[in-house]
């Protein structure tokens, strides 16, 4: 098995968190996104608590809520002392909904709008990360309208490479999110945030990517970042109190991915970090990442009922299934590997060959294509495994599909989180 919550009964069905899956589908209905809340602790944890070991009391992650954004998340990840990275005003209000304070939120986004600033400020979000400095002035302009003296952190590119995806690479000279140290412009950038009247600068953000499974990548944005920041002590006399290096570790999808210790990492990270800030007299700034696949990817797991098999004679088997990229747009966004099982026959030998596809009319509608699973029959459950990060954030309601519902487990307990969607959700708005 992938993972350790992941176990079989003795009915040879999949279990998830203790809770078997087909009593999970006969109750909710599929497709089904599936929560093991004691994973996503657990990693909450590690982090927080490696983090707090080796960069100091007042460093912690942040959960980062693109990956996965809704009500009965936020207190779970902030009982376990995470702060949030929230990208819209969407997920500042999901949030604060949920009693999350603003004070622990940092504000992304490469183009908060006259608006999105406006409701920041009045939520009284703890640290605005600015983009760009045509925000750097609009946020000054309007924290100073609203008698607001608002921290930041200015989110500057380090050039690197992290031998990631192509599409989540974003750390890149060239890239759409932030202001690049190498052309000289983030030093530019440094100097108009210094000047801001109701602005406090308090350090600097990077991110690099995503789908990291190393320290080193984060060790080389760490040169980066405290040469820049050395340069900016030594040119403008500020000195910068806090890095944010961005998102976490990478997860497995499939039997190939590496396994990551995350707080051995976090360790090199740190050892890295405290001797180039020795070598340079510089004092060790406070550290926040950014983890949110790697809080809940691996938590994840999707159910499907299987409608049938499609034998496309000399050339493929297809599995069709009740869902698809409405609820799982990776695959056809990325071409993403995912682990699947036939989650009602896992003591069947997976020697069956096929294509999972999806009900959309869409050709590009698929799960996985070319894989092993125990031959399924109409009915049975198919089981797609790491689906906690970028699924159901992701999903939407093409060909008019309702979103599923989630539901959280918990060492053999299951309660509903968020509800099926119904056709009349689907024109609720509509006039």
């Amino acid at each position: 098995m992938l993972y350790e919550n992941l176990t079989i009964n003795q009915s040879g069905h999949l279990e998830v968190g203790g809770v078997d899956t087909a009593y999970l589908a006969e109750k909710y209905g599929t497709p089904l996104y599936i929560l093991d809340e004691q994973v996503i602790r657990e990693k909450c944890r590690i982090y927080a608590d490696a983090m707090k070991k080796y960069f100091g009391e007042s460093s912690y992650p942040l959960f980062a809520g693109k990956a996965l954004c809704f009500r009965g998340i936020y207190p779970v990840v902030e009982s376990e002392g995470l702060g949030a990275d929230v990208v819209s005003p969407g997920e500042i209000y999901t949030a604060l909904s949920a009693g999350f304070p603003a004070e622990k939120m940092f504000f992304h986004g490469t183009n908060k709008t006259d608006e999105d600033i406006r409701y920041g400020l009045e939520s009284g979000i703890g640290h605005f990360i600015v983009d760009n400095p045509n925000e750097l002035e609009v946020l000054d302009r309007t924290a100073g309208e609203m008698g607001i003296r608002q921290n930041i952190l200015l989110r500057v590119t380090v050039g690197l490479d992290p031998h990631t995806l192509e599409a989540i690479k974003t750390g890149k000279v060239d890239s759409q999110f932030g202001v690049p140290i190498e052309t000289g412009q983030a030093k530019r950038f440094v100097e108009k945030a210094l000047a801001a009247e109701n602005l406090d600068l308090d350090g600097f953000h990077s991110h690099i990517g995503s789908q990291i499974f190393e320290s080193d990548p984060f060790c080389d944005q760490i040169d980066i970042l405290l040469k820049f920041a050395v340069q900016m002590r030594d040119e403008l006399g500020y000195t910068a109190s806090r890095f944010n290096l961005g998102g976490g570790f990478g997860v497995r999808y499939v039997e190939s991915d590496p396994t990551v210790d995350i707080e051995a990492n976090i360790e090199e990270i740190s050892e890295h970090l405290n001797k180039g800030c020795a070598e340079y007299d510089f004092p060790v700034p406070a550290i926040y990442m950014e983890p949110g696949r790697s809080i809940v990817g691996d938590a994840g797991v999707t159910i499907y009922t299987t409608g049938g098999i499609k034998t496309v004679e000399g050339y493929r088997e297809y599995v069709t299934v009740d869902g698809g990229m409405t609820d799982n747009p990776r695959y056809a966004l990325y071409e993403s590997a995912y682990t699947v099982l036939n989650a009602s026959r896992m003591n069947d030998p997976a020697d069956f060959t096929c294509t999972i596809a999806g009900r959309c009319c869409e050709s590009g509608d698929r799960i996985a294509e070319e894989i092993n699973i125990a031959k399924p029959e109409r009915g049975d459950l198919i089981a797609v495994l790491t689906t906690g990060a970028y699924n159901y954030s992701m999903a939407s309601n093409y060909n008019r599909i309702p979103r599923p519902a989630i539901v959280f487990v918990n060492n053999g307990e299951d309660r509903l989180t968020v509800k099926r969607e119904t056709f009349e959700d689907l024109i609720s708005r509509e006039l």
